[in-house]
């Protein structure tokens, strides 16, 4: 599948007040699972899913900063709530409020993680879409990614250090 491809075509796509998207990936981040709402929102068939990195989804609004903060919090074996927008194959967007836990092997090392992603709160998006704007504005201003990437990350800690909260606090207070 050549996701570079795959341009956003405006038209989002939304699901339903009670259906869940879960997956499951590796520690690398490569799908090992992908429940069936997976599948249908993201318009790909499980065989294309499976297999793939987590950012097969990735839609190219979205900043690279928060996708750092996330992986590198769960990384450090805690969970993570996040507001994401993500690219369908048909180029239509979906938002989710993902949930996002390490998985452990019986010694407890992390061997993954798993994401139940819900519907979020319109106000929600309406309240998270300008900051991220604010966001990947900032890494775009970069030639280089990883300058981009710490420019905006460094401008999402100084948003959420004015605001007086760290990101897990922020998140709940866009949350209705």
């Amino acid at each position: 599948m050549h996701r570079s491809k795959v341009a956003p075509t405006g038209v989002e796509r939304r699901l339903g007040a009670d259906e869940l998207i879960v997956s499951k990936t590796d520690a690398k981040g490569v799908i090992t699972y992908a429940n069936d709402v997976f599948c249908r929102i993201a318009a790909m068939r499980e065989e294309d899913v499976v297999g793939q990195p987590h950012n097969v989804i990735r839609h190219p609004d979205m900043p690279r900063a928060v996708f750092k903060l996330l992986w590198d919090t769960i990384a450090a074996g805690q969970e993570i709530f996040a507001y994401v927008n993500n690219l369908a194959a048909d180029g239509a967007n979906y938002w989710v409020f993902a949930h996002v836990t390490p998985s452990y092997d019986a010694s407890g090392r992390i061997v993954g993680y798993h994401s139940n992603r819900r519907s979020p709160h319109r106000d929600a998006i309406a309240a998270v879409t300008p900051v991220y704007a604010a966001l990947l504005a900032e890494e775009q201003r970069h030639a280089r990614a990883s300058d981009g990437i710490a420019a905006s990350t460094a401008l999402l800690g100084t948003t959420l250090v004015s605001a007086g909260l760290a990101y897990d606090e922020w998140v709940w207070t866009v949350t209705p």
